[in-house]
């Protein structure tokens, strides 16, 4: 990133974001205040299976056009009163990240104004924070494509633990279509499971893998998936044990992350902060250690534009843009690796 031009520079106005990383095409406009003015997305629902990219991709750019226009008017907003264009830069799908990156640079050019790229990653932990009020916590960001735990630490958000190979919120809902359950009222898979694991009552022994401050969920995907094909134990009871054993690994290497930081706040960020079982758990590792617990709210859980606006507003505001030239994507751009300015 580079500094902005003085003629684009804007103190007041606002930033419209774009978020198009996986299956969502999201968009959101942020006042410099941290008002959250419009917060749109139409997502991606594959017929049958996962996610595929160029699919995805070719949803985003059919119903861009709309959540734009939606947007706009849900915040009462024409185009020029547009400082600042924002989009989701990575991590994520190739085919979604480019759709949503072309309509950014096509709005920044034709308006004139400054591109921010925004990691991903980093703008779960930034609406977190906004919305919750907490200023320096350990957060958990659990979703389905990524799984952290993060703090801040000299000039970026460091990863204290991770998953070592597939996320939690896909550990979920690759479980739940094996399984054979269904979205229901537009409800992620993963709330399936958890409606499921509250008539739980028996705990079945599935894999438990914490390596260090990293964990492993591919093995308990996998115990559990033929727990399910065996007939041996009552899907209910499958569904629980799944729930205690990933949300415990996580909650473990939260912990650890939270004792050796001494913080005291504890914010749950990303699509699984929506599962009231992992709120609880974490609730229960800040009370022990005198640290006070923050879940977003469920409209800014999953992948949204909003996030990425605010973000926008946060890099814009400290003189950071993306030059057309240099708006590439980046499909495994870490947290570790941007420099948040802001945070002081």
């Amino acid at each position: 990133m580079k500094k902005p031009q003085e003629m684009h520079q804007k103190h007041q106005g606002y930033c419209l974001g774009i978020e198009s990383s996986a299956d969502d095409f999201g968009v959101g406009i942020a006042g410099f205040d941290g008002e959250i003015l419009a917060n749109k997305s139409d997502s991606y629902i594959p017929i049958e299976g996962g996610i595929h990219p160029r699919e995805a991709a070719r949803h985003h750019a059919e119903v861009a056009d709309r959540v734009l226009k939606d947007a706009l008017n849900a915040a009462d907003l024409k185009p020029s009163d547009l400082s600042s264009i924002a989009f989701a830069q990575g991590p994520g799908l190739g085919p979604s990240l480019r759709t949503g990156a072309t309509v950014a640079r096509a709005l920044a050019s034709y308006l004139r104004i400054p591109l921010v790229g925004v990691n991903h990653s980093v703008a779960h932990i930034e609406i977190g924070k906004l919305k919750t009020g907490v200023t320096d916590p350990v957060t958990l960001y659990a979703s389905g494509g990524n799984t952290m735990v993060t703090a801040f630490e000299a000039g970026r958000y460091r990863v204290f633990g991770e998953t070592l190979d597939i996320a939690l919120g896909n550990c979920l809902d690759v479980f739940a279509r094996e399984a054979g359950l269904k979205n229901q009222k537009g409800l992620p898979l993963g709330a399936a499971v958890e409606r499921l694991a509250a008539k739980g009552k028996n705990l079945v022994s599935l894999p438990y893998v914490v390596k260090g401050m990293d964990m492993s969920l591919s093995g308990l995907l996998t115990a559990a998936t033929t727990q399910i094909k065996m007939g041996s134990c009552c899907l209910e009871d499958v569904c629980y044990s799944l729930q205690e054993h990933a949300f415990s690994m996580v909650t473990e290497v939260t912990e650890r992350a939270l004792a050796h930081t001494e913080k005291k706040e504890v914010l749950l960020t990303g699509g699984v902060a929506a599962n009231k079982r992992l709120q609880s758990m974490l609730n229960v590792i800040a009370e022990d250690h005198n640290a006070k617990f923050s879940v977003v709210p469920l409209e800014f859980a999953t992948d949204n534009g909003a996030m990425i606006a605010w973000t926008g507003v946060l890099a814009f505001s400290h003189g950071l843009v993306t030059p057309i030239d240099e708006s590439y994507v980046k499909l495994r751009w870490r947290v570790d690796k941007v420099d948040v300015p802001w945070i002081h």
